[in-house]
């Protein structure tokens, strides 16, 4: 089954965007619902919702951060992707609490969009399923990765991650105490790196120490090496 006949929501004005978005998600095999107004999407979507939802954030009568946070309301599980034309615009979407489980930077790659979404998808589907861990999950000291999942938890005490997140946590963690350069790093989240900065990489780190501060204050595992790249502390705690 996998993502085949899955109903997926394109919210984006801008046509040449929305229509290739749509011409990739029925290559695989899913079904796309195009929508160039924010508004008309949420008339559309707030009584059946999609199995994933894209969205771009300016949109006409209705912007992405409002109908995200609408949607968000509806549904806890909802998996969102947001496509945007600066990553600054989106440290202000995650300053707000919005709720997206990953965004792209415009332009971007139909190969790394497609590939964020059967991740979300494959999350979506196991998220009913039961708590415990899959086979697949790993452990560094209180750290615990589920990547069928795509879940974290720290002291037992799960973290919300986006899937570019995870993947970059996942990367760190698999290689306790090894410095990581960006590049690598960078290999790790994004395949096809047309539109990745060395910025990108610092932001989502960034992003990751804030979430894990706000469950334990005193987190401190993703240490930063001057002119190297990052690396997870090996310590036991």
């Amino acid at each position: 089954m996998g993502q085949a006949g899955k109903r997926v929501a394109v919210v984006e004005d801008e046509e040449t965007i929305r229509e290739g978005i749509c011409v990739a998600l029925r290559r695989e095999h899913c079904d796309p619902h195009p929508f160039d107004d924010g508004q008309e999407a949420w008339d559309a979507l707030h009584a059946a919702l999609p199995d994933l939802a894209i969205l771009d954030i300016g949109l006409p009568r209705m912007d992405g951060l409002e109908l995200c946070r609408r949607l968000r309301a509806r549904s806890e599980r909802l998996p969102i992707i947001f496509v945007t034309s600066r990553e600054e615009e989106f440290d202000r979407v995650l300053g707000l609490e919005i709720g997206a489980d990953d965004y792209l930077c415009k332009p971007f790659s139909m190969r790394e969009l497609m590939a964020r979404v059967k991740v979300l998808l494959r999350r979506a589907a196991h998220a009913g399923q039961d708590r415990q861990p899959s086979e697949e999950a790993f452990g560094v000291g209180a750290l615990l990765l589920d990547p069928i999942k795509l879940s974290a938890t720290w002291r037992g005490v799960t973290v919300p991650v986006t899937v570019t997140e995870f993947l970059l946590l996942q990367a760190l963690a698999r290689r306790p105490g090894a410095v990581l350069t960006r590049d690598q790093l960078m290999d790790s989240a994004y395949p096809d790196r047309t539109t990745v900065s060395d910025r990108t990489i610092d932001s989502h780190v960034k992003r990751i120490r804030r979430k894990f501060l706000a469950v334990d204050p005193d987190f401190a595992r993703i240490e930063a090496v001057y002119g190297a790249g990052y690396r997870y502390g090996d310590g036991t705690a």
